[in-house]
């Protein structure tokens, strides 16, 4: 079974290339991350100018064209479908209400920025109170509820821009 990849070039442009076509690729290492590539018989000067193995993305310059390449192979993509990709879980956009309660206090106005983990408001719920902080850094797109609001669980409370 071969190996795929995919390869995103610039955000813009995507490509399939197989393990035996990664093989097939006429590249000789002159220096450390420059190589000079031949395809189709023409010349290309490649350099790898910056690298993140952890993220996949690379900035590579083709005669002297700069690109920003991701590259993803099957494990990644099935990751991606799944839905637990790096950072899936700062995509919340509402704040709802995690138990029925009281709105004691707002911290927040409409258009105002926060940051993650700031707190929204104060929700009274079996005489105890819980601070509801933001969840990522953002700004408030709107507040669905006033000060001495009672509340019903799941019920939105903000939402984000």
């Amino acid at each position: 079974m071969s190996k795929s990849y995919k390869v995103k070039v610039n955000n813009a442009s995507e490509f399939d290339i197989s393990s035996e076509q990664f093989s097939a690729l006429d590249a000789i290492e002159v220096s450390p991350s420059k190589f000079h590539v031949l395809q189709e018989n023409k010349s290309f000067k490649a350099e790898i100018t910056e690298a993140n193995f952890n993220t996949k993305t690379y900035k590579v310059k083709v005669n002297n064209n700069n690109y920003n390449v991701n590259i993803f192979n099957n494990l990644d993509s099935l990751i991606k479908q799944m839905g637990f990709e790096v950072g899936a879980t700062k995509k919340v956009n509402e704040i709802k209400a995690p138990m029925p309660g009281l709105i004691l206090e707002i911290n927040v106005k409409k258009g105002q920025e926060v940051k993650e983990d700031d707190a929204l408001l104060i929700l009274e719920a079996m005489k105890m109170e819980n601070v509801l902080t933001a969840p990522r850094d953002g700004v408030i797109k709107s507040i669905a509820i006033n000060k001495g609001d009672a509340v019903d669980k799941n019920q939105l409370l903000i939402e984000f821009e």
